[in-house]
């Protein structure tokens, strides 16, 4: 079975939870659609599992980018000393990363050997901007954000990483003729999505948001691309 998952955020315990409920094996391939770092407790424990897993794929998220953007430019040791020697833009880009969750994710970094870190370094970079995904007649586009700048005449290989990362999708808007077409975006918690603000998988107008906002106390989701099956585990409290 194929599998999507979006937004794990540091949710270890959720993450194992929900891989247990679906049975995962090794038959099976998951896709995750991004921000599997930062916010929540384990951040790196979660990169650490689905890095040993070789029918995991991550796809790239925003909280994938900020990291890598201050982990490279700080040579991957983290010290109080390399941070003194940011540019401007780079402060911004730390302070930017902290103020979006970061701080789990750099102290944790912080504690593996040099190897490892750049062993997760070079993960992060290979990972996807975006895969497709074809199953049956239908085909799943899937991104992190979404696609901004969207033209049906434009190749997904010609978007930018910010243009796949960062944007939220018009939810109310068809962008693929194609009904068998889908866009598969995390990014945007589910319940300021839906009308009625639970915290499930939207599924409308070509579209399947899956981001069901696990860190704030939502759910994480898996869907099964297959038959459509959608499990949830619920946020434990703390």
């Amino acid at each position: 079975m194929t599998y999507i998952i979006s937004d794990i955020h540091g949710c270890f315990d959720e993450f194992c939870e929900l891989l247990s409920k679906i049975h995962f094996s090794d038959e099976d391939e998951l896709f995750i659609l991004g921000d599997v770092v930062d916010r929540g407790e384990a951040p790196i424990a979660v990169l650490q599992d689905i890095m040993e897993r070789p029918n995991v794929f991550l796809i790239k998220g925003n909280h994938e980018v900020m990291a890598m953007n201050v982990l490279k430019r700080l040579c991957i040791e983290v010290e109080n000393e390399s941070i003194n020697e940011l540019r401007q833009e780079d402060i911004v880009t730390l302070y930017d990363w902290m103020a979006n969750g970061g701080q789990n994710t750099i102290n944790q970094f912080r504690e593996l050997s040099r190897g490892e870190q750049e062993d997760m370094l070079g993960y992060l970079e290979e990972s996807s901007d975006y895969e497709i995904v074809e199953i049956g007649d239908k085909k799943y586009i899937l991104v992190h954000g979404g696609l901004e700048n969207f033209s049906p005449d434009r190749e997904i290989s010609d978007y930018y990483i910010d243009e796949l990362v960062c944007p939220r999708p018009d939810y109310g808007r068809r962008y693929f003729a194609d009904e068998n077409t889908v866009l598969v975006t995390g990014h945007t918690p589910t319940p300021l999505i839906r009308s009625d603000q639970k915290d499930l998988v939207f599924a409308e107008n070509g579209h399947l948001a899956i981001d069901c906002g696990c860190v704030f106390g939502g759910s994480l989701a898996a869907v099964c691309l297959e038959n459509g099956e959608v499990t949830y585990v619920k946020k434990k409290s703390r």
